[in-house]
């Protein structure tokens, strides 16, 4: 049984929005680019405030960038 985990759409909102790099985004939330690469992968689990901050981004709800995949 695969643990549960956080998904995310973060690799397809990146290209859908003219191809905005991992560095780039990472600017935009105050994040570096290693820690945007390691919750695009689902290695990390962004906080609450990172969360959001990327959904802004993107003017997209919540829970249309992540899912959660569990129980």
């Amino acid at each position: 049984m695969a643990r549960p985990h956080i998904a995310n759409q973060i690799r397809t909102l990146r290209f859908l929005a003219g191809e905005m790099t991992q560095a780039e985004l990472g600017e935009r939330i105050g994040v570096t680019r290693q820690t945007v690469a390691a919750i695009e992968a689902g290695k990390y689990s962004p906080t609450l405030e990172a969360a959001f901050r990327i959904a802004r981004v993107f003017g997209k709800p919540l829970e249309e960038v992540f899912q959660w995949e569990g129980e």
